[in-house]
Order: structure tokens, then C-alpha cells, then sequence
């Protein structure tokens, strides 16, 4: 799953690198090195600009919040349980569907943590959870596939700006072997040659199919980072500094020195998805 990232390239900088026409952004976001569900958090994506007949879709950055809500549905709290939607699934699943039709989204991001269950015990007798920071090798931004759609609060007045709720999911993917011993799952990365076919709301569902291609081996890195991140209050780049190797258990170690994949370790949690 995706559960944890960070995000701390300033609106400016993501209007130039994902060549975004139109910022939509009220008020910039903070740098955020510990970004959980429910938080708001930057998105790029393709739409018409209000109030022109039959216009062409505009790239835009816009500030959604992380969970996404169905237009249909009658309680927003369902977006607490919908921040990843699996690639596998994502065109059939009535929660998904529409969106993945025509409300494809990239969520910029320095990097995601996930949390490998080690070999030491904790009092409780379960195993002590040591969290990764996992980011692209090159130091550059990775842009998660993801999955937008707009709520309307039907206890708000018409006039009301904030009558529209803007959510946004993750789509997750099998990890590729060099971080499969980490966790099974990874967010979708899509490459920048790929960028302007998935926001195009007008591309059929099966050429959008073909773009979700896993990872390559090698194009991301991974390393042990503090235990703080555990806690949402925490932020701050000292998140994702790597811990040094020396007194961490010697299972840690080896997913830093020699990665390969195996199988999930049944205490690793599954995307959180809708049924």
C-alpha cells in the first residue's frame, strides 16, 4: 500500500516541471515530509476551464485531499478507507471507475515510506516495525498515477465555494523485486513520457490500460528512516534522512545491502481500498 509520503517541491516548481497551464491554488501548500491520509496535498491534472463552451481540458495544479469520495456517495467519511486503488481492479470497481474513465490525476512526490516487520519482537510479542523511505534513485520528483473526483456537500447552500469536495486516490501496483521485501505493493510511477496520455481525459480506458506498466528494477532506492515518522504529528526533512546501518537488526541491513523480493510477511497490511 501507500500510507505515508513526502512533498516537498513548492507549487512554482511543479507548475514548471509538469508543465501546468493554469494553477489552481489558492493557498501554497507547506513543505510536508510526513503527508497521511485525509491531508491536502498537491495534484496535477487535465480540465476544461469553467465557463467556456466545448473547450479544450487545461493542465492544472489543484490542491485535493488525500481519500477519495464517489460522487455518490452520501457520507464523505468513505474516503478515510479509499487512499489506494489497486491497478488491478481500478477500471472495474464501481468506486473507481468513473474516475479512471475520465479524472486521472499525478500526485507529486519526493518519496513513500513503508513499514517492513522485522525479525526482533516488541513486549507485545509482535514484530518491531522498522519504516523505509523509498525514492527515485535519481533525486527526482516521483509522480504517482492517481485518481481524482469532486463531492458536492448537499448540506451547503449553492453559492457556498466550499460545496465541492476535491479527493484524490493513490493506484498501487505489484513492487518490483528490488523492494519486494519491503512490501508487495508500490505506488504506481508513471515516466514523464506518459504524463500527458494519462491526464488526458479523452484517451479510451484501454490505451489508459497500457500505460500502467510496473517499475524497472533500479529506479528507486530504499533505506531505514526513523522511527518518528510513525507519528503524523512529526514532519520535518529529518524524516527521510537514512539512519546509519550500525545497531539495526541485521535483517534491516540486508534489505539495504541486498534486496531481493520475497513474499509479503503476513503482518504487512493490503492497499485500503473499497470493496
Amino acid at each position: 500500500m501507500c500510507g505515508r509520503y513526502a512533498s516537498s517541491r513548492d507549487a512554482a516548481d511543479l507548475v514548471e516541471e509538469f508543465e501546468v497551464d493554469t494553477p489552481m491554488i489558492a493557498a501554497p501548500l507547506a513543505a510536508d515530509f510526513n503527508v497521511a491520509p485525509t491531508k491536502e496535498v498537491y495534484a496535477v491534472l487535465e480540465r476544461p476551464p469553467k465557463g467556456e463552451e466545448r473547450p479544450e481540458a487545461e493542465r492544472q495544479l489543484r490542491v485535493l485531499t488525500w481519500g477519495l469520495v464517489p460522487s455518490w456517495a452520501k457520507d464523505p467519511a468513505i474516503g478515510n478507507r479509499m487512499i489506494n486503488a489497486r491497478v488491478e481492479t481500478v477500471a472495474e470497481k464501481p468506486a473507481y471507475r468513473r474516475a479512471f474513465a475520465a479524472r486521472r490525476c499525478l500526485l507529486p512526490a519526493d518519496g513513500y515510506f513503508e513499514w517492513y516487520a522485522t525479525s526482533e519482537l516488541t513486549k507485545a510479542g509482535k514484530p518491531r516495525k522498522q519504516p523505509f523511505f523509498i525514492r527515485p534513485a535519481d533525486g527526482g520528483t516521483l509522480a504517482m498515477a492517481g485518481l481524482y473526483e469532486i463531492w458536492r456537500d448537499p448540506t451547503r447552500e449553492e453559492d457556498d465555494p466550499a460545496r465541492f469536495r476535491w479527493t484524490c486516490t493513490v493506484i498501487t501496483t505489484q513492487a518490483e523485486d528490488s523492494l519486494g521485501r519491503i512490501h508487495d505493493r508500490m505506488p504506481m510511477m508513471l515516466d514523464r513520457e506518459r504524463w500527458s496520455a494519462w491526464l488526458d481525459p479523452t484517451v479510451a480506458r484501454g490505451d489508459v490500460l497500457d500505460l500502467l506498466v510496473p517499475a524497472a528494477p533500479g529506479r528507486l532506492e530504499a533505506f531505514p528512516v526513523s522511527a518518528a515518522v510513525s507519528n503524523v504529528r512529526n514532519n520535518g526533512p529529518e524524516l527521510v534522512a537514512p539512519l546509519p546501518l550500525e545497531g539495526l537488526p541485521d535483517d534491516v541491513t540486508e534489505q539495504v545491502a541486498h534486496p531481493q523480493h520475497q513474499d509479503q510477511h503476513p503482518d504487512q497490511p493490503h492497499d485500503q481500498e473499497q470493496p
